[in-house]
């Protein structure tokens, strides 16, 4: 003979953790949402730096090649 109670005490646990799961995926997605968007800036920035490091690199160069031409013209 089938339980009736234990059916519906497994339904009930089915449901909960079908809930559970549902909650977490929601979580994951919102997580995973600031994480890529924490990705993307910290891209941006790194692209930002670099670009700074290049012009700052370009300056000194060209502060060397003025030092030493007038090194060179004394």
């Amino acid at each position: 003979m089938i339980d009736k109670h234990s059916d519906n005490n497994d339904l009930a646990a089915l449901e909960t953790r079908v809930d559970e799961l549902i909650r977490t995926v929601g979580q994951l997605k919102t997580e995973n949402s600031a994480l890529r968007n924490q990705q993307e800036n910290l891209v941006n920035e790194r692209a930002t730096l670099i670009e700074k490091t290049e012009q700052a690199r370009s300056r000194i160069e060209s502060m060397i090649s003025r030092l030493r031409a007038m090194e060179t013209r004394s």
